[in-house]
């Protein structure tokens, strides 16, 4: 439904794209914040450089990859090689806080408005930093739990403990072969819940969140609603970008809002209906402050 030419709204400058934000919080009667990757890079959650050389110098120089993307793919020899990096990637990115407080400062923006959050980031930022459970929806899985590998069940395991275990008991980038998870219904090898490919599990709290998400969009189509993407790229734009245009270009009420480094655009559909800040997510929420 929309033309192959988009817009960016460069031309307006930061400083009046971000009133025009602010007054659109102000006036919102609800909020839909879609967050993406980049927001969790904004808070400090960084794959590369030196966050990448703290925690992992050693399977550096072991293995030869230079960001933690990369270490998740390298085909490991042994089960004990592959957790040993898991588990330490797992720690860094799931249990670890964020080094800023960005989705703390997020949350006071909204926490007394009608809100719901759908992200494709699986480091449960959102829930550590306080917002409710029961408005989160995590598209895409969650570090902090395993499910089997075939799989045999839709259940899903939190892992943190076992994590926490394999981090403080591994040694020479192994673990002890006894703490190899496996499922306990079929006994193969358990897994992260990330969605990856036609095996990811999809549990109950999954779908629960789901519809969750569905009703309160449903409840709210006609209402002044704020679509906030923020960190949202194109690896997988069907699940937060084109619905978001989509709902918006359906009611005139609404406003589109991205703030995205670099990736600031909206359709000319729905241009008079945007607002798109390119910038730092962090920077930007600070000047609304």
């Amino acid at each position: 439904m929309f033309s192959k030419i988009w817009t960016t709204e460069s031309t307006k400058s930061c400083s009046e794209q971000i009133s025009r934000l602010q007054e659109a919080i102000d006036s919102a009667e609800a909020i839909v914040i879609g967050a993406g990757a980049g927001l969790s890079t904004s808070a400090g959650f960084v794959y590369t450089g030196e966050r990448f050389q703290k925690y992992f110098s050693d399977f550096e120089e072991k293995y030869g990859f230079h960001d933690m993307y990369s270490g998740g793919f390298y085909p490991y020899k042994t089960l004990e090689e592959h957790w040993a990096y898991w588990s330490r990637y797992i720690y860094v990115n799931r249990y670890m806080d964020a080094l800023k407080p960005l989705y703390q400062e997020l949350l006071e923006f909204v926490k007394e408005k009608d809100y719901f959050v759908i992200t494709t980031n699986v480091d449960h930022c959102f829930q550590k930093a306080g917002f409710d459970k029961k408005r989160l929806f995590y598209t895409q899985g969650d570090y902090g739990l395993f499910q089997c590998s075939v799989p045999c069940d839709i259940d899903t395991y939190d892992n943190e403990k076992i994590i926490r275990r394999m981090v403080d008991e591994q040694r020479d980038m192994k673990i002890p072969t006894e703490l190899i998870p496996k499922c306990p219904k079929c006994g193969k090898p358990l897994t992260m819940n990330l969605r990856s490919d036609d095996k990811f599990v999809e549990d109950k709290g999954w779908h629960l969140a789901a519809e969750r998400y569905e009703n309160f969009l449903r409840t709210r189509k006609n209402m002044r609603i704020l679509f906030l993407e923020l960190g949202v790229g194109y690896n997988t734009p069907v699940i937060i970008k084109y619905p978001f245009w989509q709902m918006t270009a359906k009611n005139s009420q609404a406003v589109y809002a991205c703030v995205n480094y670099g990736e600031a655009v909206c359709p000319k559909e729905i241009e008079q209906q945007s607002i798109c800040i390119d910038g730092d997510i962090g920077t930007v929420l600070s000047d609304l402050k």
